[in-house]
């Protein structure tokens, strides 16, 4: 039976919440929907999609965010994140109520939860996306472009505004574009950090719709026993203002020492490349790139990386990207904004001496 376009509207983020806080990625995604939602009509609203329990005070937040809607699904079946649980709810929402297009964050939990919804949905899921952008229909198109197309193909009615999901592939070689043309809700997860928020609109509301969910015990086949918080030093790149990560240049896993002692100067946070994880050196809670964490910090410092695709693929729009390497022939310089070639063991420490002086030299201006 083929899909009645007609009766799929709106725009869904996922606002993925634990115990009660929004993960940053919901609030870039609620920004990154607002957008997608004008350039489809002004009808198009953006919803955010909450699930849980007792988290009605997450809605505001989502509204100053950017969300025209929320939709808040609530039981204590739900107070924790169970598969089976969000994936039947979520699942049984959109078929109530036919949104165009569902958004995920590319966390642990959205990886998890947007292939089994989009199974149940028998629709596609892009993942990882690094971009998205509204296709406006053929017929738009070839008036807009005046072109030699085929109008005899082209319908001047033809409702098809479908989302153009764009992410690395083959090894982040290149960049693949993938439409949905054929079903509905099309779907994305987006890495965190690779969207903007858009600025807090203080005091902004809207519609709240509570939806009661069908669920039982029953229906989770897992049972959370434990919450138990790993004990190692939690690391956020997320959110981090400064990064500065190591790589195959700091020669061993003792060069992270020097590393670790500029982040904490510089009041950032250490980072890797994949060569410094896959040999052991680092935890790959630090790497960054394709198949590490996604970052935009203010300041990324990059020490003795490279600058392999996969590593720029993950930090290439940071605002000011800082490149230490021996080597001036280093594809990292192509896209840091300072570059400085040299060895980093010569290197850091002088920009730590020099920190150390433009501290003092505040702190005496203070004093005046």
């Amino acid at each position: 039976m083929a899909t009645n376009f007609a009766d799929y509207k709106n725009i869904w983020v996922y606002a993925e919440q634990r115990q009660g806080k929004l993960m940053n990625v919901a609030l870039e995604l609620i920004g990154e929907g607002r957008r997608l939602s004008r350039d489809i009509s002004e009808d198009t609203k953006v919803c955010a999609l909450l699930v849980g329990n007792e988290i009605d005070h997450l809605a505001q937040e989502c509204f100053e965010y950017g969300a025209d809607e929320v939709i808040m699904i609530q039981d204590e079946l739900l107070a924790n994140y169970t598969t089976d649980g969000y994936a039947k709810v979520i699942y049984d929402a959109i078929v109530e109520m036919k949104p165009e297009i569902v958004i995920y964050g590319a966390t642990h939990i959205g990886r998890d939860l947007a292939p089994r919804v989009a199974a149940r949905c028998n629709t596609g899921l892009t993942a990882d996306c690094t971009r998205l952008d509204i296709k406006v229909s053929n017929y738009i198109e070839y008036n807009k472009a005046n072109t030699t197309l085929n109008t005899d193909t082209l319908d001047p009615n033809d409702p098809d505004t479908g989302i153009k999901q764009t992410r690395p592939a083959f090894g982040g070689n290149l960049m693949a574009t993938i439409i949905c043309p054929r079903t509905r809700p099309q779907m994305s997860t987006v890495r965190p950090g690779v969207m903007q928020k858009i600025e807090r609109m203080e005091g902004a509301t809207g519609e709240i719709i509570n939806v009661k969910p069908e669920i039982s015990a029953s229906d989770i086949r897992t049972k959370l026993v434990e919450i138990v918080k790993h004990a190692k030093e939690l690391v956020s790149l997320t959110d981090a203002e400064i990064i500065c990560s190591g790589g195959r240049g700091l020669g061993d896993a003792s060069g992270f020492e020097l590393i670790k002692e500029f982040a904490d100067k510089v009041g950032g946070v250490v980072g890797s490349s994949r060569a410094a994880v896959d040999a052991g050196w680092i935890d790959h809670s630090h790497q960054v790139g394709q198949t590490g964490t996604t970052v935009k910090p203010k300041i990324y410092f990059a020490c003795g990386i490279s600058g392999a695709i996969q590593h720029l693929a993950g930090m290439q729009t940071s605002d000011i990207i800082v490149a230490i390497n021996k080597d001036p022939d280093a594809p990292i310089f192509e896209v840091a904004d300072f570059g400085i070639v040299g060895d980093l063991y010569k290197v850091i420490p002088e920009i730590i001496k020099e920190w150390d002086n433009a501290e003092e030299l505040h702190d005496h201006a203070m004093a005046k």
